[in-house]
């Protein structure tokens, strides 16, 4: 019997919404239990190689992985999300491992929380709720968005919701992107196309919305908060990787940057003696973006569809899914 391996926690928990039909193609779901955000390689190593398809999450998916599993049963894989930073997709080339993942289905979902996050540290929202909560009534003085120029860096399908959004707020929208994009559809979101030295320099709001990449890690540092408009906010809906987390907390320290929205760090979860957690002028997140019900029932939904598809049930499907490797 073939068997369909699901690691990613999002589907894990809707995972009974799919098994009837799962099953009545006579395919096993394997379900192991997850206790944190995501499984160890070691884990993964163990697991991978009894799978003939695999949904995977934020799992590690390098050399290791990707070698155990086509070394066994694997056939290929299936990354929930748009995320494919832990996947090695040049060993799974080199191996013939067929990857896959789910662009496009929370473009809105995260740009919302993007846009959440601007506007809660621009009007001090967080600070009012815990004032108010310990019986206090202080009124802070917050900033106007409109006439800001807000700067996207990546102006893909999520960078340009963001982009649709800040314009409608009345702010003028730059951003930038390693490749040119269509002045027509950048026209239509509000948003111009500019180099990032740009970004960095005339936005008094970046907001992060590109992928991490091994070229862009730490693409935010020192020398990079040091050319920021003094007393702009940074707002990272992408990966953690890409701030220099170090150099965040001294521009924090400095004033530099005036406030930072954090969805994503370094290392996930934040450690509790991460120097971030002393700063009021901080919002953050847990990495949940795609964190709506339907957004993840999308994608759940089409992450096995594009398994069934990889199995031989309806492999047409395939033809209209993003293969990444």
């Amino acid at each position: 019997m073939k068997t369909i391996l699901i690691t990613c926690g999002h589907l894990q928990r809707h995972i009974a919404r799919f098994q009837a039909d799962i099953h009545a193609h006579g395919i096993h779901v394997w379900v192991p239990a997850l206790s944190g955000q995501q499984f160890t390689e070691t884990e993964m190593i163990a697991m991978i190689p009894e799978a003939d398809v695999a949904i995977a999450g934020d799992d590690p998916l390098g050399r290791t992985v990707l070698e155990a599993g086509v070394g066994g049963k694997l056939r290929g894989l299936v990354r929930w999300g748009i995320g494919t930073d832990n996947v090695d997709k040049p060993v799974a080339t080199a191996l013939g491992l067929p990857v896959y993942n789910t662009p496009g289905m929370f473009n809105n979902e995260v740009a919302d929380l993007a846009l959440g996050h601007v506007l809660t540290l621009a009007r001090h929202l967080h600070k009012m709720d815990r004032d108010v909560r310990g019986g206090k009534w202080t009124r802070y003085e917050g900033m106007s968005l409109a006439g800001k120029t807000a700067g996207v860096v990546g102006l893909g399908g999520i960078g340009r919701e963001i982009a649709r959004r800040c314009a409608a707020f009345g702010m003028k929208v730059i951003g930038s992107d390693i490749v040119n994009l269509d002045n027509e559809l950048l026209n239509s979101v509000g948003a111009r196309q500019v180099s990032f030295e740009d970004v960095v320099s005339q936005s008094d709001i970046v907001i992060l919305a590109c992928n991490l990449t091994p070229q862009n890690h730490h693409l935010f540092n020192a020398s990079i908060f040091e050319a920021m408009k003094p007393g702009a906010m940074i707002v990272n809906v992408a990966r953690g990787p890409i701030i220099d987390e170090a150099a965040l907390v001294d521009a924090l320290r400095s004033g530099k940057i005036a406030a930072a929205g954090l969805d994503v760090f370094e290392i996930e979860p934040l450690s509790g003696d991460s120097p971030l957690r002393g700063f009021d002028n901080c919002l953050f997140g847990t990495h949940s973006g795609s964190s709506t019900t339907e957004a993840i029932q999308r994608t759940n939904a089409i992450s096995v569809n594009i398994a069934l598809a990889m199995l031989g049930i309806n492999p047409d499907f395939l033809e209209t899914c993003n293969r990444v490797a």
